[in-house]
């Protein structure tokens, strides 16, 4: 599906041919539920069976190493602490290309080192500016608490010893302690479009000094219905700034903001369909909803089955299917929008720690989230689309390990 790959970063054309399909409502989460089944596109079954073709991965050979470039020593201090040894394919092309202050629309899915890919040019750009600038800030704008949050922790690990602070503005944690921390001084605001736009409504949150503005995973927020949020925060900072757009995929909305927001950027893809070849894709066809459930069970009990994220569609069936696991013994954990933030943060480090061996989640609240070691992707519900569809599949059969993807389909 993702086939497109490129070598190096190349200038990214602009197209006057497209039409750009209509404009998502802003407001968040306000698709109805008949809306969403409606949007959903007819996919033919037979595209989630494939064997896989296992193939080890290359490893990718970097033009650079991380001392090639020009960091501050405290930051490459701490990128060896952090574990890091070759740049990742994003970070290799990404790097040079931010530290000389051009805008970037980077395709990468989740698990390729894009976080790094920007925050590590934009520490040193920060570092550097403070004695002249002591004001200027970097806004990071995220789909998902979980991914702004995580995208914090990471800065918190980077940026090590440089007397920098962050915070993350998202919903479900407290707005109080935000505040507070704004008005303490901040160099890195990381959020959500919805907490962002509030924290600017209540005259709290001052972007026009901002003169980095990035955008992770914009396709994800305008499928979540960000778009008029996204317009009015991106409205709010400088008007001389540089901008990083990070997205899975190139669609006409995301095209048509490129265009608005985005001067002469570089196009960088890593997106390529080879890792899919490590996933073995198949279907369970299945009668009824007893049916169903019992062949869940028996596909978790076989040897194997390590580490599984389960997809649903709706929120109150990702917590029923919990509970029905749960009282067949199995380890699991659930996430989704109407879970606290604390709990959610919980559930998550839990499977990551291997304390929960299945995890049941929306789209929505698993974007972003980048888990390891994930032995089975099962779609329990059949996705609205085919995009959506491997996107999901994509966490799982990473690094070059093998991978299996399930889709219950009804009969």
């Amino acid at each position: 599906m993702y086939a497109h790959h490129q070598s190096g970063p190349k200038k990214f054309g602009r197209s006057s041919s497209f039409r750009a399909r209509p404009r998502l409502g802003g407001g968040r989460f306000s698709r109805s539920k008949s809306n969403r089944r409606s949007r959903g596109e007819h996919i033919d079954f037979s595209r989630f069976v494939k064997k896989n073709v296992y193939v080890e991965e290359k490893p990718y050979l970097s033009k650079h190493t991380f001392a090639d470039f020009s960091f501050n020593p405290q930051l490459h201090k701490n990128i060896t602490r952090a574990g890091f040894i070759h740049p990742r394919p994003i970070q290799d092309q990404a790097i040079p290309t931010v530290l000389k202050g051009s805008d970037v629309f980077g395709m990468a899915n989740t698990g390729t080192g894009k976080t790094a890919a920007f925050l590590l040019p934009l520490i040193e750009k920060i570092a550097k500016t403070r004695g002249k600038n002591m004001r200027e800030k970097v806004l990071i704008m995220a789909p998902t608490r979980e991914l702004a949050l995580q995208i914090e922790e990471d800065f918190k690990n980077l940026a090590f010893g440089f007397g920098m602070f962050s915070v993350a503005c998202v919903g479900g944690l407290p707005i109080t302690k935000q505040i507070r921390e704004i008005q303490l001084g901040v160099s890195f605001i990381i959020g959500t479009p919805g907490r962002l736009r509030d924290l600017i409504n209540r005259k709290v949150l001052d972007l026009s000094i901002c003169h980095s503005v990035v955008l992770d995973e914009a396709d994800r927020m305008l499928d979540m219905g960000f778009r008029d949020d996204m317009v009015f925060i991106i409205g709010k900072t400088a008007k001389e700034k540089q901008t990083l757009f990070f997205s899975a995929t190139l669609s006409p909305e995301i095209r048509k903001l490129t265009q608005l927001y985005l001067k002469d950027p570089v196009f960088i893809s890593v997106i390529s369909g080879e890792t899919l070849k490590n996933i073995d894709q198949d279907v369970v066809r299945t009668r009824s909803k007893e049916e169903k459930l019992n062949k869940l069970h028996e596909v978790l009990k076989k040897d194997g089955s390590d580490k599984v994220l389960i997809f649903r569609e709706m929120k109150h069936s990702v917590d029923s299917l919990a509970k029905e696991l749960s009282h067949f013994g199995f380890k699991v954990g659930a996430i989704h929008g109407d879970k606290r933030s604390r709990e959610r943060i919980r559930i998550l480090d839990s499977f990551k720690k291997d304390k929960i061996n299945i995890l049941i989640a929306t789209d929505v609240a698993a974007r972003g989230l980048d888990i390891p070691d994930v032995t089975h992707v099962i779609n329990y519900d059949v996705p609205q689309t085919y995009d959506t569809y491997v996107h999901r599949i994509g966490r799982t059969g990473r690094s070059g390990k093998k991978g299996t993807a399930l889709t219950f389909v009804p009969v």
